[in-house]
């Protein structure tokens, strides 16, 4: 604590006890005065010593009231004084609390200057480090600098060694130059006649290498793919077809129908298509034909799945369907895009996948004169059948080249697609309104004009 306000605190306390002090009560008491008891001898002087008595009381009742009236103005002027000392403190107080505001603000300023201080002196340290990290860095630089330049003369006088040398063999070179030039044109006159032997049989080597290229592509095209490789293939790039219908019309009041099938993804080099027949969809030639109201179409491989937004029949038989699919879906899809046969009777047999892809064969087919667009697999001489199955609609045929060939359409028959041209198509989902019913019977139809075999 600060000793000039304890000083004014104790000077305070005084004064207060100095005022509030009641010092009439203070005064010791007199003892009382014993009347002394008169015989009958004495009173005749009771008047006498009463007056006396009074007189005396009067005496000292006078000199009480003088003492009390210099008591009275010895407080009075201990209280002018004590009033005085008072404003006196009070003043002093005044003055030391102005001061210890002072002194606060100073120590607040102080407080802000020794923190500016420290937080620059942080700064001035960091800023050292910072130099003296700078420093060390340039002497490091320093130091390469000296060994490199150390290395640099000790290059340059090896360059100088070079150069010496380099200089010796020039003259030696100049000395051998003369008998070399002879030389020289001796050998330009053979090398001309090397040059003309040479492209005579560059000629006939690029005229073998292209016989050898075009024979390997022909040995390459005339050989039979494996039947284990042409269906570990079909298993590796196969596209599961999920297919639903509604129709609001059938005589037992609305209808939903729904197939799941395996195919895979074809193409003629403009546009590509899941191709698959028309018996793993919810339509049928078999039944009464109805109108039908919506049908979704969806694609799936592993993950990846996306729905499409239309449904065509081919030309070349209206039983054979065909799904768009664009080359984003291709590449989501990741599957291998089966080429159409370019030649497909090349080879006396074909490849047999079902369409649930568990089972795959070889079968010799012979061509139809009267419908070229389809051959007949001939079922008797089936051979290396693989998986338990028969051939049967709906399965798909390979060229033994790995090019894709076309489907069955019956049980005997393949439909040949050598082209991707469609007849009939519909928008997806909604299928309202578009004749589904009218499209179906025209495309029946078609069917029922082929001959009874083919059906």
């Amino acid at each position: 604590m600060n000793k000039t306000l304890l000083l004014i605190i104790c000077d305070f306390l005084l004064l207060n006890l100095l005022a509030l002090t009641r010092w009439e009560k203070a005064e010791p008491t007199r003892p009382a005065k014993v009347p002394v008891t008169q015989g009958p001898a004495s009173a005749m002087t009771k008047e006498q010593d009463l007056v006396e008595a009074m007189r005396l009381s009067l005496a000292d009742e006078q000199s009480t009231r003088k003492q009390l009236s210099e008591e009275l103005a010895t407080r009075e002027q201990n209280l002018a004084q004590t009033e005085a000392e008072k404003a006196r403190l009070a003043n002093t107080l005044t003055s030391t609390e102005k001061e210890a505001a002072s002194l606060k603000n100073r120590l607040g300023e102080a407080t802000e200057d020794a923190a500016a201080t420290r937080a620059r002196l942080a700064q001035l340290q960091r800023e050292l480090d910072l130099k003296q990290a700078e420093a060390e860095r340039q002497r490091q630089q320093l130091s390469s600098l000296e060994k490199a330049q150390v290395e640099a003369r000790d290059r340059i006088e090896s360059l100088n060694v070079a150069v010496k040398v380099a200089e010796k063999e020039k003259e030696l070179i100049k000395e051998t130059a003369e008998t070399l030039k002879a030389q020289v044109e001796a050998e330009r006159t053979e090398r001309q006649k090397v040059q003309e032997t040479t492209v005579q049989l560059a000629q006939g080597v690029g005229q073998l290498a292209e016989k050898s290229g075009e024979l390997t592509k022909e040995i390459r095209d005339n050989r039979p793919i494996n039947a284990n490789v042409m269906f570990n293939d079909f298993l590796n790039n196969r596209v599961a077809v999920r297919i639903s219908g509604e129709r609001l019309n059938g005589l037992l009041g609305p209808t939903q129908r729904s197939s799941t099938t395996h195919c895979v993804v074809v193409s003629d080099g403009k546009q590509a298509y899941a191709l698959f027949h028309i018996d793993e969809t919810p339509f049928s030639f078999r039944e009464i034909i109805t109108d039908w109201s919506r049908l979704q179409v969806e694609l799936q491989r592993g993950k990846a799945q996306s729905q499409v937004g239309a449904l065509s029949f081919l030309s070349v038989d209206p039983r054979i369907v065909a799904v768009p699919v664009s080359g984003e879906l291709v590449a989501s899809l990741g599957v291998k895009v089966y080429p159409l046969s370019a030649e497909p009777f090349k080879f006396p047999e074909a490849m047999l996948v079902n369409r649930g892809g568990t089972g795959y064969g070889e079968t010799p087919f012979k061509l139809d004169q009267a419908h070229p667009s389809y051959v007949r697999m001939d079922n008797r001489f089936f051979k290396r059948l693989f998986g338990d199955f028969s051939p049967n609609r709906g399965d798909l045929v390979f060229s033994r080249s790995g090019d894709f060939l076309g489907i069955m359409v019956s049980s005997d028959y393949c439909a040949v697609v050598s082209s991707l041209t469609l007849t009939r198509s519909l928008r997806l989902p909604d299928t309202r309104g578009q004749g589904v019913d009218r499209m179906l019977t025209e495309l029946e139809a078609r069917v029922n004009a082929l001959p009874f075999r083919m059906q």
